[in-house]
């Protein structure tokens, strides 16, 4: 059993201001070999310091290694291990689709190079776009978005430009109504709100699906826009009424958004525009290679129907011709160019084309992977949410029947009659060596902890996973007060959430000033 250890004094890192000394240095420059000139000379007084970079550590080069080095080996990251974050994919990402994102021509690219110059990265932008479309079946995409919320936006955006155009401004100004189950994304509300329509939740049904008959209800006013679905949604379960559902919103002139965040479970398998959906988004940084969370930046694709096709954000990467370079058939004209020739655009959502290293490390998952292997992707994700829901059914209370998709949600229920919750199983699940699920979300369970394993990790590793969830489902009867001071292992064991939250301490400050700042920065 683990319990509490004590901290090497060495793990009771310093700051590197605070292991500064006066006199050191971590170089050592050689000799001036040219006549010595003075700073004013070169460079004029404005844009000289004047502070003398007062307050800079002196640490020596042995110093600065072992101290990052150090802090480096306290951060759990997916290479450690299971990273189960429900809803948030994080998978490993294959160190050959970071290679390719920085092949030298395409990531020293200039991104106001001239089209002439960019044909190779305008080819990849274009034929990621093919693989989406065919991915989602969806045909018109735009890989502007910056991330998943972002990408969100983007959709709800095209939503209301395509109803405005549709019905015409007078008309569609009485139609604002955006539904939303209480299943969804938290960011699904903000983004309809910042788009200019009113927000009215869907109930869930006892299943844990959308309750048809209250989305009949409200779609019977002559108000609604859109839906907003996410699918599977956030309990992890299939809508496996999504063509009805498609068909009501339609019957009553609205179009259905898709939240593509857990594409993870579909890719291969399913595609939204079969279902019926207008509008999805993706996250390449979740599905396609790079981890989510992992330190940016993202890349949210909208992906939409042919008829919505016109309002995607402009620049559009089009292909001008056939690509043909036989000295007969040369032209001046290059084979990819950005359109912006596009007047019913919602226009330009980001920068340039968008986070370019994303979408080469995305079509580099793609074409590594093939459709087969995409497709086992999908497979092994669902089936090892499957193996995690069989092995804990046991110990913890699943609220849902229907089987999970690429994540299950269990609840602390049967834990809190020992006065052992969520918060303090995630915690103790520190001591085990494994990053906590997602915990308190969705909203809509009581007490949830929702696991997403991907398609990345191993049966020995889901093993241990499920041993040590048991593992803590038994000491919470036998030895509750283990699990509510967990965790034991770590260098600054248990922390006070609520202080941290009410009296945060977001910048360092000397010794001689060590008054908290509630301020961000440092």
């Amino acid at each position: 059993m683990i319990t509490k250890v004590t901290t090497h004094p060495s793990q009771n890192e310093q700051l590197i201001f605070e292991r500064s000394q006066p006199g050191r240095a971590g170089f050592s420059l050689p000799a001036l070999d040219v006549d010595e000139t003075s700073i004013d000379e070169m460079i004029p007084r404005d844009f000289q310091r004047d502070d003398d970079l007062a307050g800079m550590p002196e640490v020596t080069e042995v110093d600065v290694v072992r101290h990052f080095t150090r802090i480096s080996t306290w951060n759990f990251s997916i290479d450690l291990g299971l990273y189960p974050l429900g809803s948030c994919t994080m998978k490993y990402n294959s160190r050959l689709n970071e290679k390719v994102a920085r092949i030298g021509n395409f990531a020293n690219l200039h991104p106001l190079a001239s089209e002439a110059e960019s044909q190779g990265a305008l080819q990849v932008i274009y034929e990621l776009q093919q693989h989406l479309a065919e991915i989602t079946g969806l045909p018109g995409i735009s890989l502007q978005p910056a991330a998943g919320a972002h990408g969100e936006m983007t959709g709800i955006m095209i939503i209301r430009a395509f109803i405005d155009a549709r019905d015409g401004k007078e008309a569609s100004s009485r139609r604002r109504t955006m539904l939303i189950p209480d299943s969804a994304h938290g960011t699904n509300p903000a983004s309809a709100h910042l788009s200019g329509f009113t927000v009215k939740t869907i109930r869930s049904t006892a299943e844990g699906l959308t309750d048809l008959d209250h989305l009949r209800e409200l779609c019977a006013h002559g108000d609604v826009a859109g839906l907003m679905l996410t699918n599977p949604n956030t309990l992890g379960l299939f809508e496996k009424n999504i063509q009805e559902i498609c068909r009501i919103v339609h019957d009553a002139g609205g179009l259905v958004y898709m939240d593509g965040a857990n594409m993870n479970a579909l890719v291969g398998v399913a595609r939204p525009g079969d279902m019926g959906v207008d509008v999805i988004h993706l996250n390449l940084h979740k599905t396609f290679s790079t981890p989510h969370g992992g330190g940016g930046p993202g890349s949210g694709p909208c992906c939409c129907t042919k008829e919505m096709e016109p309002f995607l954000p402009v620049p559009r990467i089009v292909r001008v011709n056939n690509g043909d370079t036989s000295a007969d058939s040369r032209s001046e004209i290059p084979n990819y160019r950005l359109d912006y020739a596009q007047p019913q655009s919602i226009g330009r959502v980001k920068a340039f084309v968008g986070n370019y290293g994303m979408m080469l490390r995305a079509l580099a998952y793609i074409l590594t992977h093939g459709y087969d292997g995409l497709r086992e992707a999908t497979e092994a994700a669902v089936l090892n949410a499957r193996y995690i829901a069989h092995g804990l059914l046991t110990d913890y209370e699943k609220p849902f029947d229907s089987p999970p998709m690429h994540e299950v949600v269990f609840t602390d229920k049967r834990q809190a009659r020992k006065g052992v919750h969520t918060l303090d199983i995630a915690k103790r699940l520190i001591d085990y060596g494994f990053h906590p699920p997602t915990i308190y979300f969705p909203l809509i369970v009581s007490g949830a902890m929702l696991i997403e394993p991907t398609e990345s990790v191993g049966r020995q590793e889901l093993d241990q996973f499920i041993e040590a969830m048991q593992s803590i489902a038994r000491e919470a009867v036998e030895d509750p007060e283990l699990v509510l001071n967990a965790p034991h292992t770590t260098r600054i064991g248990r922390l006070d959430e609520a202080a941290a939250a009410r009296k945060p301490v977001l910048r360092w400050r000397p010794k001689e000033n060590t008054e908290p700042l509630a301020v961000a920065g440092g």
